[in-house]
Order: C-alpha cells, then structure tokens, then sequence
C-alpha cells in the first residue's frame, strides 16, 4: 500500500511540475491555457473556460503558499 502512494505522489507531482511548467513558458497565457486544455481533453478531462481558470489560481495560489513555507 506504502508503494502505491509513493507512485501516486510521484505522478502527482509530475503533472503539477508539467502544468507549471506549461504556465511559466514565454509564451501566450491564452496560449498556454490552451495548451494545457487539449493536453487534458487527450486525457477525457473536459473544462470549460471558468473552470480552467480555476484550476490555474489553485495552482498559483498552492505555489505561493509552498514558496512561503
């Protein structure tokens, strides 16, 4: 049970290092919300535009409580 944890945090932390990633790239925020909304539709995970925003200021909001530990 221990080892499936320890998976499961390691792809956690990899899809939240590839979102961030996505979102600190020189390029366009549309463009990289974008990015990041057809890389999860592959996936069969379907956001609209709100709820896009929403997972990026959880995102930011966890960095900067991370970065302030």
């Amino acid at each position: 049970m221990k080892n499936l944890s320890v998976i499961a945090a390691l792809l956690g932390g990899a899809a939240i290092g590839a979102a961030l990633g996505l979102l600190f790239a020189p390029e366009k925020g549309e463009d990289t919300r974008n990015k990041i909304a057809e890389i999860l539709r592959k996936k069969g995970i379907k956001l609209s535009r709100s709820e896009m925003n929403t997972l990026v200021d959880e995102i930011a909001s966890e960095m900067s409580v991370e970065g302030s530990e």
